[in-house]
């Protein structure tokens, strides 16, 4: 009967350890079956991420697809305003009874051309009379002024664009400094040596 009872005993460990290796089967299943989700999971969000980049980047693309043709184009409406002013300006011209209807057809042809850039995101940067901002104005002089605040901008020597929220080209400007300021910067320079 002892060697029944062992053989009883042997075959219930067995059976246990059986039911505990099926137990731990169990639990790899279930723990592939997380991890298998997890990954699905997963892989499903960097679908998702990788969808709105791409979204984002035809966006852009869309969008900033002219900024070159716009930067350039900037130069036509530069020009429309120089020959105006040499128009102006010249003695010869000045003469001419016909100077009024040419330089009228100039500003049509400016006036339409602002037109265009405006209905396609490009508009023009104010300048004078606003803080320097170097982020959207580029100073090309320092003019004394005592009637402006240090660092207003007093002169637009080129207009700036904005293509959207983009900087298409900066406002070259010129910036007021007050004739004291000079004076006193050479005063705190001799008093600090």
């Amino acid at each position: 009967m002892s060697d029944n009872n062992e053989k009883n005993g042997e075959n219930q460990k067995k059976g246990q350890n059986d039911s505990n290796k099926d137990e731990a089967k169990e639990l790899t299943l279930e723990q592939k079956l997380k991890e298998t989700e997890d990954k699905l999971l997963r892989s499903l969000a960097e679908i998702e991420n990788q969808r709105r980049r791409f979204e984002k980047e035809i966006k852009d693309a869309f969008e900033f697809s002219s900024f070159n043709f716009a930067k350039e184009s900037l130069a036509i409406l530069d020009n429309l305003e120089r020959a105006k002013n040499a128009i102006k300006n010249d003695d010869v011209l000045k003469l001419n009874k016909d100077l009024e209807k040419f330089l009228e057809n100039i500003s049509i042809i400016e006036k339409d051309l602002i037109s265009i850039f405006e209905r396609n995101g490009i508009k023009k940067i104010n300048a004078k009379g606003e803080k320097f901002d170097p982020n959207f104005h580029q100073a090309m002089t320092e003019l004394e002024d005592d009637s402006s605040e240090n660092g207003t901008i007093v002169q637009e020597i080129q207009p700036g664009y904005m293509l959207r929220e983009r900087l298409l080209r900066p406002a070259l400007v010129g910036v007021a400094k007050r004739k004291n300021s000079k004076n006193e910067e050479k005063s705190e320079k001799k008093e600090k040596k």
